[in-house]
């Protein structure tokens, strides 16, 4: 059995376990919110997740290290290390709407080589290995590769983002104005599931000015191994930039020109 098929077996293990932890507190009345220092909510279900992951990883995977969203990172300087959101999209969480996910990834060396998206809310999945394509499967359904799409040019093209106040905040509402002028449609399904729609097909941009690692690493496997291209805003293809652009590929560069565009 190849190493990567027991890594993916274990990931996908553990989204079931953080699946059922967050659908029996999705919608609680006594669910417990709180604000964190940066004001950003954590629910009691995030940290549930996390904390499971951790004990699960210590586990089975002693010598693997681990980053996340809530407790930060253990492991030290461990060759490979597995980076955990337990709950992006914790706003939408909390109010009650189904747009969040447990995202996973694995870290060996300086490359992503994982990453699995898990919103069961959504009844959707999402996972890739390098070199092994990617994949999705909706709930009750079978399991389907994940390809971008061939839209080519920039009037055709639907673009997906998460808000305008971010862009506004860092100087960049202009660029971000420019480019939504220059497709066929906008839509803001935000968070994780722009960046899935790009790499099923169904939309061919995304981008957020302000993002960390945790919110980007499960996803950069799954759009590249779709056929698509993930950049922060300068170009340069990595998940750890603070800003991501996802495309099809085909338009990358011009969608790149137009948000740099003042």
């Amino acid at each position: 059995m190849p190493g990567w098929f027991a890594d993916l077996a274990l990931a996908l293990e553990l989204a079931d376990a953080a699946d059922t932890i967050t659908l029996r507190r999705f919608g609680a009345v006594d669910l417990s919110v709180e604000a964190k220092p940066d004001l950003t909510p954590v629910s009691d279900a995030d940290r549930a997740v996390e904390s499971m992951l951790h004990d699960r990883l210590a586990e089975l995977r002693p010598g693997d290290g681990m980053v996340g969203e809530e407790y930060g990172a253990t492991g030290g300087n461990a060759e490979r290390r597995w980076i955990v959101d337990p709950i992006d999209g914790t706003r939408n969480f909390v109010r009650g709407a189904p747009v969040w996910a447990t995202l996973l990834a694995l870290q060996d060396g300086d490359e992503i080589v994982l990453g699995v998206v898990s919103a069961p809310a959504l009844g959707r999945r999402w996972w890739a290995v390098r070199g092994e394509g990617a994949w999705t499967k909706r709930e009750g359904s079978s399991i389907r590769p994940c390809r971008v799409s061939k839209v080519a040019e920039l009037d055709d093209a639907f673009v997906s983002y998460s808000s305008l106040h971010g862009w506004e905040e860092r100087g960049r509402l202009d660029g971000f104005l420019s480019l939504t002028r220059s497709v066929a449609r906008t839509r803001g399904f935000g968070d994780f599931w722009s960046h899935m729609l790009v790499a099923e097909g169904a939309v061919d941009i995304s981008c957020e000015p302000e993002v960390n690692l945790w919110d980007l690493a499960a996803l950069q496997p799954i759009v590249e191994e779709a056929g698509g291209r993930f950049s922060d805003l300068s170009g340069v293809d990595r998940a750890d930039g603070g800003s991501v652009v996802c495309s099809n590929g085909l338009l990358h560069d011009d969608v790149l020109a137009l948000l740099s565009s003042r």
